[in-house]
């Protein structure tokens, strides 16, 4: 079997969107809101958060705080990855 990563579409760069919670507010709600302003999410702050490529879930995890010299940066160990068939 070929390497993947011998692949020319190995170096091409995806957008991943980490989805920490949703929100459903009225849109006269939103249109009040200002500044220092609260909007609840649906989720705690201990929750696996969701990855995704479009709309397609592809793992879930916990966020994380970077350390070293990447200290204060955000990152997601990852808990659970799709696989084909996995239903994730």
């Amino acid at each position: 079997m070929d390497d993947p990563a011998a692949s020319p579409f190995a170096r091409v760069p995806i957008e991943v969107i980490v989805s920490v919670g949703k929100a459903r507010p009225l849109v006269r709600d939103l249109l009040r809101l200002q500044r220092d302003a609260v909007l609840p999410l649906d989720r705690r702050v201990d929750d696996p958060v969701e990855l995704y490529i479009g709309d397609r879930l592809i793992a879930r995890g916990e966020l994380q705080e970077m350390d070293g010299e990447q200290a204060g940066q955000l990152a997601v160990r990852l808990t659970e990855v799709a696989t084909p068939g996995s239903g994730l």
